[in-house]
């Protein structure tokens, strides 16, 4: 029995409302692309900051890439001012984006300061006039992600669920912490059934949703139309369409095997290096390394001798050298 049904976000259709959350420095394109491999009813981009948008920075363009097989593309901005974002937002339109995704949720301390992110909850009304300009700026619909409010004093988020949707938003995700728990505690997911009774478009329940049975009761707690999975896919890239086929009615999808595990982590590996260049390639390649690894013999010493090694060359011969003896397991 599907537990989940197709939802619309103004004309576009997602058959299989289970989405990969914006993870910033996680959720590039390669990381996106090994997703999209497996199956995810949307995937969303790195947080863009409208301003380095505008500015075509070398970062903000290459968050911006997509894959076609991503399509239909949803680009995350955030930003404090309204005339930007409405900018940023034409200019993502521009780049093929086909939905795109205003965030006011970050609760990381440089956004926050900055005044975007989740420090907007604290001002609705310049949240409400950067929501208007960022609607009015495309022809693309406009979704929103936010959090429960700034602190358990201010839980706003049904009120700002309704200016938002007022204003033409057509999708509101929902994580279900204060800015001021920032990751920490545990996600509340039946606060956001608040959410879903005050509005009649789409709510996405997000935080914590790290199992099936996660993702299961956060639906079941928040009446939500569809959940989002962040750090539950770290190094897991398949775990979104473990969630689809589950809450689809598909039934349970095992993991890889480790053959097909370390494929895939290689293939992003060659994929990061393509897209930043060796240096930051390699770099940025570790923390993946790490997730992929993480609970297998001996992950911890491979962890610290990968994170010590500049050359990719070697790093994949060490990746091959760790997994072999399961590959030979496999192969027998």
């Amino acid at each position: 029995m599907s537990l989940v049904k197709p939802i619309w976000i103004g004309p576009i259709e997602v058959a299989s409302p289970v989405i990969l959350a914006p993870m910033t420095a996680v959720t590039d394109l390669p990381f996106r692309r090994a997703v999209k491999r497996y199956g995810a009813g949307l995937t969303v981009s790195e947080m863009i900051a409208s301003q380095a948008m505008i500015r075509e920075t070398r970062q903000s363009l290459q968050k911006s890439l997509w894959d076609p097989a991503e399509e239909p593309v949803s680009m995350q901005l955030a930003g404090c001012e309204p005339k930007v974002m409405a900018e940023a937002a034409r200019l993502n339109e521009q780049r093929g984006a086909a939905i795109i995704d205003i965030n006011m949720g970050c609760p990381v301390k440089k956004v926050v300061n900055g005044w975007a992110g989740s420090a907007l909850m604290r001002d609705l009304t310049t949240a409400a006039a950067i929501i208007e300009a960022t609607v009015k700026a495309v022809k693309v619909p406009v979704t929103l992600k936010t959090r429960m409010g700034w602190d358990h004093n201010s839980l706003n988020a049904p009120e700002l669920a309704r200016i938002a949707e007022e204003l033409g938003v057509q999708m509101i995700t929902i994580h279900g912490r204060t800015r001021c728990q920032l990751y920490k505690g545990k996600a509340d997911w039946s606060f956001v059934r608040r959410v879903k009774e005050a509005v009649s478009i789409p709510v996405i329940v997000n935080g914590d949703i790290n199992s099936i049975d996660d993702a299961r009761e956060a639906l079941r707690q928040s009446g939500a139309d569809g959940v989002m999975v962040g750090r539950g896919s770290y190094g897991k890239p398949w775990f979104v369409a473990q969630v689809m086929s589950d809450l689809g009615g598909g039934g349970h999808r095992p993991d890889p095997s480790l053959d097909e595990q370390l494929a895939t982590m290689l293939q992003q590996y060659d994929e990061m290096l393509s897209l930043y260049g060796m240096h930051t390639g390699v770099n940025l390649a570790r923390k993946h390394i790490g997730w992929y690894t993480k609970g297998l013999p001996g992950s911890v010493e491979l962890r610290n001798r990968v994170n010590s090694q500049d050359d990719p060359a070697v790093v994949v011969g060490m990746l091959q050298e760790f997994y072999s003896p399961w590959l030979a397991r496999s192969a027998a």
